[in-house]
């Protein structure tokens, strides 16, 4: 059996943990300059439904900073990791517990909502999957130097 190399699953953790923090911000960054692409997606309209996803767009940024915590240095800042991880999974849960209460007639909503929780599924998956490199990375390292601090 091949030897697994610590480093490069860091880094294939860093690219799964940049994919979502990429299209995450690439979200929010569209609600912000471009809201009135997505006001009618979410049954909104006027200054209010372009101001209330401008205020969506910016707290997605605000969001992400465990992501971008995350992606420095999966090793070391694991406990950001794990935060995006949650954050992620309250995201796809919430989302698909809104979109099951909706009520019948809001078709429009209903596939709004449905591609957020597609999109933070996906999202959650990638950064299930960092995480699991990064566990393997610590039980590797454990298991080389005992009683040890990890570091990567």
């Amino acid at each position: 059996m091949a030897r697994i190399n610590p480093v490069k699953m860091i880094w294939a953790a860093r690219i799964l943990i940049g994919t979502v923090l990429f299209f995450n911000v690439q979200c929010a960054l569209q609600f912000i300059f471009w809201p009135g692409a997505f006001v009618s997606g979410f049954e909104l309209s006027g200054v209010a439904g372009l101001a209330a996803l401008q205020g969506m767009g910016i707290l997605f940024l605000m969001w992400n900073v465990p992501y971008l915590t995350a992606l420095m240095n999966p090793m070391r800042q694991r406990t950001s990791l794990v935060e995006a991880v949650c954050m992620q999974a309250l995201g796809a849960g919430g989302e698909t517990l809104l979109g099951l209460a909706l009520p019948v007639g809001h078709a429009v909503l209903a596939a709004s909502i449905q591609r957020f929780i597609v999109f933070d599924t996906g999202g959650l998956l990638c950064l299930l999957a960092a995480w699991g490199l990064v566990w393997r990375c610590l039980v590797l390292n454990a298991r080389a130097h005992p009683g040890k601090m990890p570091v990567i």
